[in-house]
């Protein structure tokens, strides 16, 4: 059984929803809110390791709210808590039902039973995609592991702690987020929201599931293929290596097979296919790989693509397939009204990544947050390269010390190794996604530290040997000591990418390194209360937004405006790219191409797409040139430019014609 047949087949729930659970109203609501249901995320977790048994474990659980880790010295096992939750969800989220205000401590419990048709000589597996931030796991009242990090999958072998019929599964769940001198990755999460830093997510945010595998069974899987074809895998068994293996891949969604190898488990396998379809974001092709360890049958994808960088007519260029490529796109927050982390459906998950195809993006950079495997699968298939970052430590935090001094919140040397490994987990448990290019290891300094030895060098050492096939953006807009593979600047509203200037913060552009844009654009649009989130120290900061216009048109209008200086700076200097800010609102900011509640799209898409397609065709005429110098400054600027006449006679706002949509209200 291929891929394509195992999507979203699974056993049911062996967990009965309580009718006590019911989602808390939020603060703003999605078109998908409603449908969220008690058997929420019913899809396989993890595309790239498939197994046909399996249950899944997610819908109403029980929660308790616990006072510290104490707790733990006594677990409440066999006990009943009187409040439902939804898993997967964020504690502090609507959907989950309990709308939790800083759960630092929690408790959440199910039960379930094997499935009849499992036999006992094989072994039952109990996946977590995601629990943040630390996660104590019991099973019939026995400790069977613990997992720290917030973004992490983790598995464990439970078939000693099973009994026959009901078994009782308990999680303590332990998230300190920005709290007293805890310095740990938590992306733009605080207990104090406020502007570009957001409400938390504490819980089991990502499925659950068990699955049955035989004693010798695959537990990792390394999968990488390039434009000429190699495909590179390592199988990760329980077993010794010398286990064998039969690796086959399919045309994608059929059973012509068009390369089969064999190897042992622990090793690298190498094989080719002849001539193979790459993947680009015009042409996500992809293939279907089955593994067989033994009597485990394992099906995974891949797709075939290279990511390099090179020096083209004297500028350095993202080569995709050795083909330029200037990757532009949206920065992702990932955020949700009503689920926070964790999208209410797969298909709202879906509606944000089509959004951006719509307007002709090929990328997205998703944002200090690591998200559910199922959002990489998606950008495999869509076709959207992916930068992804490394979720960030305490950002743009100080502390006041006795003497009344300011001090940067900074990790220690524990929690700088702490950050390390969750660094080295993020790029292991995801290296395998045909979509991802880069890595970022920093964004503005947060929880960078800023005397020598200066630790991203180190790590991107670290990230360039763990996986040598993609680019690193070492510190994406400040503070730039010369690592990674990018110049990398930050500036609203305009953009500065690859030119001989820059603003106070970001570094002085290197002509030796990738000239990109890591952030900018950001316009904000203010709307009507029902699509804000409607929390008054949210409302308070829509002013702190970098730009507000009064009106869609207006909107569109600078959005053009700063588009075009962007095409200016491709076609005179360095520029190879860039991320526009952003996918959608997210609290107090209203600066998305859609509202947070994802019902009002603002760009004129026929522009928009003009405007992007412009930035395209200028990188690959540069690059297609005999010549290295700079293109003619154009006969036109961002400022001289008219709007578009039929622009204007369709969509100008008049008094008359279309009200202001300003928030008004007293706070």
């Amino acid at each position: 059984m291929h891929i394509g047949n195992l999507l979203g087949i699974g056993a049911a729930c062996a967990h009965v929803a309580s009718a006590a659970y019911a989602v808390k109203k939020p603060p703003l609501d999605t078109p998908w809110t409603s449908q969220v249901g008690t058997n929420p995320w019913p899809q396989y977790p993890r595309p790239k390791l498939q197994r046909s048994q399996w249950q899944n474990l997610n819908g109403v659980w029980s929660y308790r709210a616990a006072t510290g880790l104490q707790e733990l010295q006594a677990p409440p096992f066999n006990q009943t808590f009187s409040t439902d939750v939804l898993v997967p969800s964020c504690l502090e989220s609507g959907l989950s039902g309990v709308q939790a205000d800083s759960a630092i401590y929690s408790w959440l419990k199910t039960s379930f039973s094997v499935p009849a048709n499992w036999t006992t000589e094989e072994r039952v597996l109990l996946n977590f995609g995601a629990v943040d931030y630390e996660a104590t796991v019991f099973v019939n009242g026995r400790n069977a592991t613990f997992n720290r990090g917030g973004y992490s999958a983790f598995s464990v072998d439970v078939t000693s702690f099973l009994t026959a019929g009901t078994n009782e599964l308990l999680v303590f769940v332990h998230d300190p987020t920005d709290s007293g001198d805890y310095v740990i990755p938590i992306g733009k999460q605080t207990l104090n929201p406020s502007h570009i830093f957001y409400t938390p997510c504490s819980g089991i945010w990502q499925s659950v599931w068990i699955e049955s595998a035989p004693v010798q069974h695959v537990t990792g899987l390394e999968i990488d293929g390039d434009k000429d074809g190699n495909l590179n895998i390592l199988v990760n068994a329980s077993a010794n290596s010398t286990t064998p293996v039969i690796i086959t891949v399919y045309e994608n969604g059929t059973m012509n097979i068009v390369a089969t190898s064999s190897g042992n488990a622990n090793a690298a396998i190498k094989l080719t296919v002849s001539s193979p379809k790459l993947w680009s974001p015009n042409t996500p092709n992809l293939y279907d790989v089955t593994i067989k360890l033994g009597s485990d049958v394992v099906n995974s994808y891949t797709g075939f693509r290279s990511i390099s960088r090179g020096a083209v007519n004297g500028i350095q260029r993202i080569l995709l397939n050795g083909e330029v490529v200037l990757p532009f796109g949206t920065l992702d927050q990932g955020y949700w009204p009503d689920g926070i982390y964790t999208p209410p459906t797969y298909e709202a998950m879906v509606f944000d990544l089509r959004t951006l195809k719509k307007v002709g993006m090929n990328m997205v950079r998703k944002h200090v947050k690591v998200e559910t495997d199922l959002f990489y699968q998606a950008c495999d298939q869509l076709g959207l390269l992916v930068i992804q970052d490394m979720p960030s430590l305490r950002p743009s935090q100080s502390r006041t010390l006795a003497n009344c001094t300011t001090q940067t919140i900074l990790p220690d040397a524990s929690q700088q190794v702490e950050f390390q490994r969750q660094l080295e987990i993020m790029v292991k448990q995801h290296r395998s996604y045909t979509c991802i290019f880069t890595w970022v290891i920093y964004n503005e300094g947060w929880g960078q530290i800023e005397t020598p030895p200066y630790p991203e060098i180190s790590l991107t050492s670290l990230v360039r040997q763990l996986d040598p096939t993609r680019l690193i953006d070492a510190t994406s807009g400040w503070f730039d000591h010369g690592a990674g593979d990018y110049s990398d600047n930050h500036h609203y509203a305009n953009p500065q990418c690859g030119t001989p200037f820059h603003s106070r913060l970001s570094s002085p552009f290197d002509p030796r390194r990738i000239g990109f844009q890591g952030e900018f654009g950001g316009v904000g649009h203010n709307v009507s209360i029902e699509h804000l989130w409607d929390v008054p120290a949210a409302i308070a900061t829509i002013e702190e937004t970098y730009e507000l216009d009064d009106t869609l048109p207006i909107w569109n209008y600078r959005s053009h405006a700063l588009l075009a200086e962007l095409l200016q700076h491709i076609q005179l200097f360095s520029c190879s790219g860039a991320v526009w800010t952003q996918t959608t609102d997210v609290e107090g900011e209203v600066n998305g191409l859609l509202t947070y509640d994802r019902r009002i799209f603002r760009p004129d898409i026929a522009q928009w797409k003009s405007d992007v397609e412009a930035l395209y065709a200028a990188v690959a005429a540069r690059s297609n040139s005999s010549s290295s110098a700079p293109a003619a400054v154009p006969a036109y600027s961002a400022l001289e430019t008219p709007w578009p006449t039929q622009y204007w006679a369709t969509y100008m706002w008049t008094p008359a014609a279309q009200p202001k949509t300003t928030r008004q209200v007293a706070l």
